[in-house]
């Protein structure tokens, strides 16, 4: 297979784990006898110190063109004024909306290498494996803002058919893996919410039969999250409440920097919720930020991203055994205790680069285990 790739490695420590996923991209490829074709563009910070622009329209061009975007991070405090006209930021909520990226898939599975660095108590967090869904381009975030020196108001709207597409994405996602759909809204209180579980209970009963679907309050949901995380299979909910409970859910992992993403739009899909007669356009991400202090000292965590790479490969490019390799050889890097410093105890930590080389280490061997 060839596929074109376009890699923004954004701010902060976007590139350093960026550049940590590209290596493996290249040796999946040789591994595998595809060809990748890699090409960098300018996104947030960066782009704006280039061009002025946090999307600029060669970057955009360049996305649309391609198979896939692998994403590293956008901010950090050199842009982060808030009476800005520009900032990071902006560049990635237009490009997911300029693609049409609707569904942001951001599943979590603690390993138990690393449980020790998570808050949560570990017998709670043994067999959790769960996958929030979150709408990408409707909501508050996007919503119309006013501002005067005495008030500030931010507007929530979402359409049927906003909340019909993301609905059936993780009912089909649910129907691959535990058939369980837990949506999530503040239905007792605002009205975009009780539209959401109306649709959202139309579209599990007349389309997915065979899916069980229950609905939760967000603040009743961000107790369960951490209290009862097994009981969960697939999450689905709007935009800024996935976002906050993403965040939350990364505490079950141990680090955000474990924690891939991806960001999809239309493809058909089969019955697993994966592409099947065309390919999905995506961006696919680490969940973690720019992480500017501790940009340049090579002790990012590059596992996140190293992750979105394979759901890269699964979801955009159909190449789901490739994807596997990648999670594999990552599940076996964290059991043979290849720590960075957010998984580590003192004095036992390793490099980006380090971990990274882990990775690939483990993706060559078991090439000449098969070859």
């Amino acid at each position: 297979m060839h596929a074109d790739i376009v890699v923004l490695p954004g701010d902060g420590i976007g590139p350093e784990v960026a550049a940590a996923a590209v290596d493996v991209l290249q040796a999946i490829a040789q591994r595998f006898g595809h060809r990748f074709s890699l090409h960098e563009h300018l996104i947030g910070g960066a782009a704006i110190d280039a061009t002025g622009k946090p999307l600029p329209d060669e970057t955009l061009a360049a996305a649309r063109n391609a198979d896939a975007v692998l994403l590293g991070a956008v901010g950090g405090p050199k842009w982060s004024d808030p009476n800005a006209s520009v900032r990071p930021e902006q560049g990635l909520l237009a490009i997911r909306k300029a693609l049409g990226l609707y569904a942001n898939l951001r599943p979590t599975r603690p390993h138990p290498a690393a449980m020790g660095a998570s808050p949560i108590k570990p017998h709670l967090l043994a067999g959790v494996d769960l996958l929030v869904v979150r709408e990408l381009t409707g909501g508050i975030y996007f919503g119309e803002r006013t501002r005067t020196a005495e008030s500030a108001s931010d507007l929530c709207t979402y359409t049927v058919t906003e909340i019909e597409r993301v609905v059936r994405r993780a009912c089909l996602l649910a129907r691959g893996r535990r058939g369980h759909v837990t949506s999530v809204d503040k239905a007792n209180v605002l009205e975009t919410s009780r539209l959401w579980r109306d649709v959202a209970s139309r579209i599990a009963r007349d389309e997915f039969p065979d899916i069980t679907i229950e609905h939760q309050l967000v603040d009743s949901m961000a107790m369960h999250l951490l209290s009862k995380p097994r009981a969960f299979d697939v999450i689905v909910t709007e935009n800024m409440f996935g976002d906050i409970l993403t965040d939350e859910a990364s505490m079950l992992a141990g680090s955000l920097g474990l924690l891939p993403s991806a960001s999809l739009g239309e493809g058909s899909v089969g019955a697993d919720g994966l592409v099947s007669t065309r390919r999905a356009k995506g961006i696919f991400e680490p969940i973690h930020g720019s992480a500017p202090d501790i940009a340049g000292r090579g002790i990012a965590n590059p596992y996140g991203t190293i992750l979105s790479a394979a759901l890269l490969l699964r979801y955009s490019l159909g190449l789901s055994q490739e994807a596997a390799c990648i999670e594999q050889a990552v599940d076996d890097a964290l059991d043979a205790g290849v720590f960075t410093a957010d998984l580590a105890s003192d004095g036992t930590a390793v490099s980006t680069r380090d971990a990274a080389a882990a990775v690939l280490t483990r993706i060559e061997s078991t090439a000449q285990v098969n070859g």
